[in-house]
């Protein structure tokens, strides 16, 4: 099985510390998930021209091609004015419309405070849905008062991005087997 941890800003450190976290759950919980993050603050991702994703080179064919062998996507995104940044919504905008169909995703949110807390439930949801992902439903939301000197500080979130990757991993391996089963109905 393959993971994507996506993190989806150029800038701040939050998002990466909570990612870096999960991935380390999912390393000592799950040793067999392959595990691969994104940071787009370390890619140079071009702006979406409309072009198939095989089309794109360098940085940004990597993005692309690494979201769309995963098995389940663990996104991390920072909430700036109110919304997800849009180097996030670049890389979805990169991809085809069924990109997601049969992979899992959840979210871990980062945000300056309590304020922004349905960001994720009218933003990212509705277009993970559309793209045909398999979300957790609960996702983790951080605020900034449960971060000090770059590390999680409050137990609750260190707990739930524990669940959080239980879950993903859970209903990973759920829907592959779901689909080998399909598969073999098939009998050729």
């Amino acid at each position: 099985m393959k993971f994507v941890f996506l993190s989806g800003s150029k800038v701040g450190t939050k998002t990466r510390t909570a990612l870096n976290y999960a991935q380390h759950v999912l390393a000592e919980k799950y040793p067999a998930v392959e595990a691969t993050m994104i940071d787009l603050g370390e890619y140079d991702v071009v702006f979406s021209d409309g072009r198939n994703y095989l089309e794109y080179q360098g940085d940004t064919g990597v993005v692309v091609q690494a979201i769309m062998n995963a098995d389940a996507i663990v996104i991390g995104t920072p909430i700036f004015q109110a919304s997800i940044p849009g180097t996030l919504k670049n890389v979805f905008d990169l991809l085809p419309e069924n990109a997601l169909r049969d992979k899992v995703a959840s979210m871990i949110v980062t945000a300056g405070s309590s304020k922004h807390y349905l960001v994720a439930e009218h933003q990212l949801k509705p277009i993970l849905a559309y793209m045909k992902a398999q979300i957790v439903q609960t996702y983790v939301f951080i605020e900034e008062q449960d971060f000090y000197r770059k590390e999680i500080v409050n137990d609750d979130v260190l707990f739930r991005m524990d669940r959080l990757i239980d879950d993903t991993v859970l209903l990973a391996e759920t829907y592959l087997k779901l689909h080998e089963q399909k598969e073999a109905e098939y009998g050729f």
